[in-house]
């Protein structure tokens, strides 16, 4: 794929190396704030207050500012080292501000008024307004603040645990991210969360699996067009992204976890149709045959 000295995004935000809590030593919660003042004031507090006006000799700083450090969510300590990077997550890192630019350039030509999503790069653990997940997550999109959370180590993991390598195939990822991004656009996504109250996790889970496979075919459009565009696309990238859409079926998932499939639990769509829904995106690039709510076959 080529991809080197192309633009790059800036609706990007680098949290690698934060954490997801925002909490630094003692990781301490609201609901612990009562208790806490409680023994500050009593006898054994006597004894805490003490132990802080040593710790602040040693620091130099105001006992009283590490107290109220303590209660509002902890002590940060400043010894530990920033975030680095190796030479191979930075790489990847500037790959994926590069295909989230080319996703900006395909949709802003096919959307009027298209609202661009932010990609956020993590390490370990990220809050997001959908809540706080780890890397074991994967990567995902919250509509709730229209941005894409990716934790760069999956790339490893789909080379080395799916058997999915390839640049290509991590284009597709965030291609499919971004796709949920046209859903939050479209409406599709609020429809969702309506019907989450009123159907049964078996029902619901039909319509996830609809939502992903739309995805997938937007995804497959952005290849689309993204090629007449660029002409990124080389040799064997094409196979790189439906290699990628096969492996992280339900069905072959569920194999390889647990040696049985159940298909009433599927919620992303099985390996035939992921990579169906993303060749029918590649090579229409008609946004109107992808509505997988109303096809009579998935």
């Amino acid at each position: 794929m080529k991809w080197q000295g192309r633009r790059q995004s800036s609706n990007v935000e680098d949290r690698r190396g934060q954490g997801g809590s925002g909490q630094g030593f003692g990781g301490f919660s609201p609901s612990l704030l009562g208790p806490l003042i409680k023994i500050l004031f009593s006898k054994v507090g006597l004894f805490i207050v003490g132990g802080f006006l040593v710790v602040s000799l040693i620091m130099g700083k105001n006992p009283l500012t590490l107290i109220s450090q303590l209660l509002s969510g902890g002590v940060q300590t400043e010894s530990s080292a920033p975030y680095q990077p190796s030479a191979e997550d930075e790489e990847l890192a500037q790959f994926s501000k590069t295909i989230l630019a080319n996703t900006e350039d395909v949709w802003n030509t096919l959307l009027k008024n298209y609202r661009e999503p932010t990609l956020v790069l993590f390490t370990g653990s990220v809050s997001s307004a959908c809540g706080s997940a780890s890397s074991s997550t994967g990567p995902f999109y919250c509509p709730g603040d229209e941005k894409l959370y990716l934790d760069l180590s999956f790339f490893d993991d789909m080379e080395r645990q799916l058997n999915a390598p390839g640049d290509f195939a991590q284009a597709y990822v965030i291609a499919h991210e971004v796709g949920h991004h046209i859903q939050k656009i479209m409406g599709t996504s609020d429809k969702m969360n309506r019907l989450r109250s009123q159907l049964s996790e078996k029902e619901y889970n039909k319509y996830s699996v609809m939502l992903e496979l739309q995805a997938d075919f937007y995804a497959g459009v952005w290849a689309h067009y993204s090629q007449e565009m660029t002409g990124m696309m080389e040799s064997g990238d094409l196979e790189e992204a439906l290699n990628a859409a096969n492996a992280i079926g339900d069905d072959r998932l569920q194999k390889q976890s647990s040696g049985r499939v159940v298909p009433d639990s599927f919620t992303h769509g099985t390996s035939a149709q992921r990579m169906r829904w993303f060749k029918k995106g590649f090579d229409t690039g008609d946004l109107s045959q992808g509505d997988t709510f109303s096809a009579t076959s998935l």
